[in-house]
């Protein structure tokens, strides 16, 4: 199983990450990554994330990095 970050503008389209990503092993490695890394996600122009399992979207939505700043 592979797990992966698609990286979105705040429109939903894709962009690239300011913070080069990698496959995770584990849906627990891919959060802890984007636990690190959101911030300088959001700095390089990436609003919103989705997490994909084999092609298969994860969560229902995209999570918002725009959200995360602001707790």
């Amino acid at each position: 199983m592979a797990w992966v970050w698609r990286f979105e503008k705040a429109d939903g389209t894709e962009t690239a990450p300011a913070v080069e990503p990698e496959e995770f092993s584990t849906q627990g490695d891919a959060e802890s990554w984007l636990g690190e890394e959101w911030r300088a996600l959001l700095e390089g122009g990436v609003e919103q994330v989705r997490l994909f399992e084999d092609g298969q979207e994860i969560y229902e939505s995209p999570m918002s990095l725009r959200a995360a700043a602001e707790s």
